[in-house]
This record gives structure tokens, C-alpha cells and sequence, in this order.
């Protein structure tokens, strides 16, 4: 990776992987508490069309790179040696197709919402182990730079769709949290929607009632759920086992105190779908040798 492929990647998904969430967005930019000091009021602002950074505090800024050397206190090497360990969304994605996990609702054009059936969607919903759960899914044909593509769509609040697919990871539209609501009095967060649909398959496994569903599709998005969630007497967090899970439990506990963090179920795992996968695969395996038997 050289400088101007890891200027490419979204700065916000960077500060998301070291821990840091905003404590206020818009579709233009995004607020952070200082992240080279400790502060009580946001100073540090991203540019999100540009890409940049500025800290008010400081009255610095920059891309990237700049960011990252003050961080690690590190010279360019070392900055990109550490970027290559990384497994950034939006890096992987320009390697695909040149689509950058962002709102793109200027340049693409939605042809056609239907139920999934496309069997290469199908096959990798098979391999996510969800492939039963696509009630809550589409199947999204949308044209894109004078392109045509398809993926698995789930829906949020504001009308726009997370597609996914095995190539790409993107949103459609504006980027909202998704609502599931059963008019429980308990509700159940997940970072993104492959993890409520593995939740869904566990559900019934681990016991568990419906309740309401509310799931992020970003980690950013936390500070848009604080207020609605004081009317639920009950709070499940299904988080990421990283430093960005970690802050976002921290951040909800710390105000809701009926919060309880669920990751002990999955606490050698990422996430609650790489949990599913392997337990999944466990009993596929039991079942084979069994057979054979």
C-alpha cells in the first residue's frame, strides 16, 4: 500500500478501527473528540467529500497519512507498514470495483427491488449461514457509473439499502439505522444486519423471546440511538469484539443503565456471524461423521 492508496480509505472507517466514534455527523462531516488528547467538547472534524481532517484545538490538519504519524507517533513507513496489517472495508472495495463504501445516492439508479433469487446471492447467503433468513432482505439490481449490479439489500429508516454481496459493501441512498419493531418492552442492538440475522437463527437456541431489533449498519451511528432507548426496560448489546464495540458498549452503558453487553457468547469470535459460522460448521461436521459412520 503507497500513500495515495491509504489517502483513499475512508478516514472515519480508520478512526472507527482505532476506537474512535463521533459524537455528532452529518452527510458532510463528522465530529470526534480529540484523538491525540483528552477533551470534553469535539474539536477534531472530518471533511467527508475531502477526505480531511482538522483539529481546532491544534489548528493542524491533513489525510490520511498525517492523521496516522501523529497517532503512532511514526514516520510514513511505519505508517503504511501498519495500514498493510489492516483489512479496511473501503481499501478492499476500490479493489473490487472502484465503489467506496459511502452515500452514493447521486450516482447510481435503483432498476428493480425483488425477493432474493439469484443463485451466485443465494450461494453467499449460503456461506454467511443466513440463508433462511431472507424475509428481511431484497435482491437489488442497481446501475452504477454506467455499470450493472446486484446484491442483497436491507432496508433502513431513511428508505436507503446496505448491499452486499461477495465483492461489494456499500449503501445505497442515505446512511440510517434500521428498525425492526415487535412492541417489545426489551430491544436488541447489532453493528450490522449479518449479525441480527445470525442472532436469528441462535434465537430460538439460546431461549430467547422477539423483541425489538434495532441494528446500526455502522458503528457510528451509535449517538442517533441514544435517546429512544430509555423507554425499553431491557437493552442487548450485540457488538463487534473490537476497540469500536468496545467504546459504542461503553458509550451506551455509561447512559443506559439497563444495558447489558451480550458478547460473552462470542467472545473468542469478531462478531455474532463468524460465531454462527463456526458453530455451524461444527455441526455440519458432527453430521457428516455421523454418516460415514
Amino acid at each position: 500500500m503507497n500513500c495515495k492508496q491509504f489517502n483513499s480509505i475512508s478516514l472515519e472507517e480508520v478512526l472507527l478501527s482505532l476506537g474512535h466514534l463521533p459524537t455528532k455527523q452529518s452527510e458532510k462531516e463528522a465530529w470526534f473528540l480529540n484523538p491525540f488528547a483528552k477533551e470534553n467538547h469535539a474539536s477534531f472534524k472530518i471533511n467527508k467529500n475531502l477526505n480531511y481532517w482538522y483539529l481546532h484545538s491544534e489548528g493542524i490538519g491533513g489525510r490520511n497519512t498525517d492523521f496516522m504519524k501523529k497517532y503512532l507517533n511514526a514516520s510514513v513507513n511505519e505508517v503504511l507498514a501498519w495500514a498493510e496489517k489492516q483489512n479496511f472495508s473501503s481499501f478492499n472495495q476500490q479493489n473490487i470495483s472502484n465503489q467506496k463504501v459511502e452515500n452514493l445516492s447521486a450516482t447510481y439508479e435503483i432498476i428493480e427491488i425483488k425477493k432474493v433469487q439469484h443463485p451466485a446471492l443465494l450461494k453467499y447467503l449460503n456461506h454467511r449461514k443466513v440463508e433462511n433468513q431472507v424475509e428481511f432482505l431484497k435482491e437489488i439490481q442497481y446501475r452504477m457509473n454506467d455499470k450493472n449490479y446486484f446484491g442483497i439489500g436491507f432496508k433502513n429508516d431513511s428508505g436507503g439499502y446496505e448491499i452486499r454481496n461477495k465483492y461489494s459493501k456499500i449503501c445505497l441512498g442515505k446512511k440510517d439505522i434500521s428498525t425492526i419493531k415487535n412492541n417489545s418492552n426489551s430491544v436488541r442492538i447489532f453493528e450490522g444486519f449479518f449479525d441480527f440475522l445470525s442472532f436469528k437463527n441462535l434465537e430460538n437456541k439460546l431461549e430467547k423471546e422477539p423483541s425489538d431489533y434495532l441494528i446500526l449498519n455502522s458503528v457510528s451511528m451509535i449517538h442517533n440511538i441514544k435517546n429512544s432507548l430509555g423507554k425499553y426496560e431491557k437493552v442487548e448489546l450485540y457488538l463487534d469484539n473490537d476497540a469500536a464495540g468496545n467504546r459504542a458498549v461503553d458509550i451506551i452503558s455509561s447512559e443506559i443503565q439497563n444495558a447489558k453487553d451480550c458478547r460473552v457468547l462470542y467472545s473468542d469470535f469478531k462478531d455474532l456471524n463468524e460465531y454462527l459460522n463456526q458453530q455451524t460448521s461444527e455441526v455440519e461436521n458432527q453430521s457428516k461423521s455421523r454418516f460415514k459412520r
